[in-house]
């Protein structure tokens, strides 16, 4: 059969590209056709990410930190002046932060976290917009999580922000009603990722995180996730077959928040 999403010749910038889940979907919409504006603050991961990507792939790379308008705008305007354009934004850089309950979190680790998950989303959609406003169209992909739909504990921080990307996410997709702009997240649930180990050695500090059954045993899928099912939610998402969708929230979860 053939492949009816793809994405030959378009324009894709793809922030947090070092990360497991950027980097998995860096490769898949290559393979699709996408030329790549790989964005990550890590210089070293940025090339290593780059490096896996098909041999046929068109790729920039540029280091530059969410958190700076600056660089922001610089991201943006690399983008322009190597392609022309932006068809697709997989806005997807992320932290999960400290694991701790509320009343131990610091202000500044606080902060922390919702200027790379928050503001991060925020400037990358206010940069982004304007270029595909402009030509009246484009389809923005935020990387939010099923923690910003359920509550759960030692990550309130991590939720809130990700709650806060899912309303980002709903407000612009409005704001762009009426245009050829399309805005939506994914909302990855226990994927297999550094991250996830993070997370649940936090909540075991001092002992072994508990054993990969007793995880599985919420899930009705009975596994964790892997990166590329999360990519190809994003692939959809940048394409044309996903059309008539904007301000959707995807769960990327095996069933987690169904049960």
């Amino acid at each position: 059969m053939t492949d009816r999403i793809r994405l030959d010749g378009r324009v894709a910038v793809v922030t947090g590209a070092a990360g497991v889940i950027g980097t998995a979907t860096m490769r898949l919409l290559a393979e699709r056709g996408a030329r790549l504006v790989a964005v990550d603050r890590r210089e070293q991961d940025l090339k290593t990410a780059v490096k896996d990507l098909p041999a046929s792939a068109q790729a920039l790379t540029v280091t530059a930190d969410v958190t700076d308008e600056d660089e922001v705008a610089g991201y943006v305007r690399a983008a322009i002046e190597k392609f022309g354009t932006i068809d697709a934004f997989y806005n997807n850089a992320g932290i999960e932060g400290d694991i701790k309950p509320i009343t131990e979190y610091s202000l500044e680790s606080f902060r922390r976290v919702l200027d790379v998950n928050v503001v991060g989303v925020f400037l990358g959609m206010k940069h982004v917009l304007p270029v595909m406003l402009k030509q009246n169209k484009g389809s923005i992909i935020n990387t939010a999580s099923i923690a910003g739909l359920m509550g759960s504990p030692l990550i309130a921080v991590y939720s809130a922000s990700k709650h806060a990307v899912i309303g980002l996410t709903k407000t612009a997709s409005w704001e762009c009603a009426g245009t050829g702009v399309r805005v939506n997240c994914v909302c990855p649930g226990l994927i297999d990722s550094r991250m996830l180990s993070t997370i649940l050695q936090g909540r075991s500090p001092g002992n072994a995180p508990p054993p990969s059954d007793k995880i599985v045993d919420r899930i009705p899928a009975r596994r964790l996730g892997q990166a590329s099912e999360v990519a190809s939610i994003v692939a959809f998402l940048a394409s044309d077959e996903a059309s008539y969708v904007s301000g959707s929230a995807y769960t990327v979860d095996g069933g987690r928040t169904a049960a």
